[in-house]
């Protein structure tokens, strides 16, 4: 399911009405009965209708192909960009609702234990006969975590996919990371939101925000991020969206004692920090109201 972007001059793209459903996918970007505009400059070109969803960032193109995950029963479960010449991923993203948030324990403990992405050709990717995680010094870094999706056995295997990693310390995967994940775990109630967009990864784009590069050619970032929109209808403000980012620097040492607040930053910073375009398909006056905002008691803290 890879469609490689070829892109010529954009044109303006309109992006549909929405009815926010807590229990359903909610991928347009505007509000059902709002008054706000639906004008989109920097929409993604719809070349599939996956690429206009919410959760999705503006496409690079160029060495650049998009896989979008799916089950029969959920429809799209993740969706990632992959640097085919840099064999490395830039982002996952993921939308969260009733109807994906499923519960208990991982579901894949199968053999290979990352298996190769089916829909990347061999010679585009790492292959789980040539892993070049094992004896690298660093973990299987899940950027759409195993615990994010527990719904169904095939949601759960496909996290597990080499496209789905990053190298990560042990140190800062299984601390101060995991604790961010935590985090935007508990904020995926219904409660809380009507539907949840996140994307994350590491830094690969530039040469200065990459930490080193090991012998098998595995780009290691010096930075990670997440980036969560919220969609909450009840919420009168910004057409019931607020949104907010984590940046963090890849340190082989235990933060997770840290306060996650001295991690926020607004999306507006984290796209100058990384040349990503975040929630580029909401229209426009929606988007530069809540990629501005620094609002950290909106999300629960203090």
């Amino acid at each position: 399911m890879i469609e490689k972007f070829k892109y010529a001059a954009l044109t303006l793209v309109a992006v549909m009405t929405m009815t926010a459903c807590g229990g359903d996918d909610d991928d347009s970007g505007s509000s059902s009965g709002s008054k706000t505009s639906t004008r989109n400059a920097n929409a993604n070109t719809p070349t599939r209708p996956e690429y206009s969803r919410l959760e999705f960032p503006k496409l690079k193109g160029g060495n650049s192909v998009v896989l979008v995950h799916t089950d029969p029963s959920y429809g799209v479960n993740y969706s990632v960009e992959w640097d085919v010449s840099k064999k490395s991923q830039r982002w996952s993203c993921f939308q969260w609702h009733n109807k994906n948030s499923g519960s208990g324990g991982r579901r894949y403990s199968g053999n290979p234990q990352y298996p190769a992405d089916p829909d990347l050709p061999k010679a585009q990717g790492w292959t789980p006969d040539n892993d070049p995680y094992y004896g690298s010094g660093y973990d299987h870094g899940h950027i759409v975590a195993s615990a994010d999706r527990l719904c169904s056995n095939d949601m759960n295997y496909q996290t597990f996919f080499l496209t789905n990693m990053q190298p990560q310390k042990n140190a800062f995967n299984s601390n101060l990371w995991a604790k961010m994940e935590d985090q935007v775990r508990k904020w995926n109630t219904s409660s809380m939101r009507d539907t949840l967009y996140v994307c994350k990864g590491g830094t690969i784009d530039h040469a200065d925000q990459i930490l080193t590069i090991t012998g098998k050619g595995l780009l290691v970032p010096r930075y990670f991020f997440m980036a969560v929109l919220c969609k909450r209808s009840k919420d009168t403000a910004n057409s019931g969206y607020k949104a907010m980012a984590f940046w963090v620097e890849h340190l082989n040492e235990d933060h997770s004692g840290d306060n996650l607040k001295d991690y926020i930053i607004t999306v507006d910073e984290l796209e100058e920090l990384t040349g990503i375009d975040f929630f580029c398909n909401l229209p426009d006056d929606i988007e530069n109201k809540v990629e501005a905002q620094y609002a950290p008691n909106a999300w629960g803290f203090k």
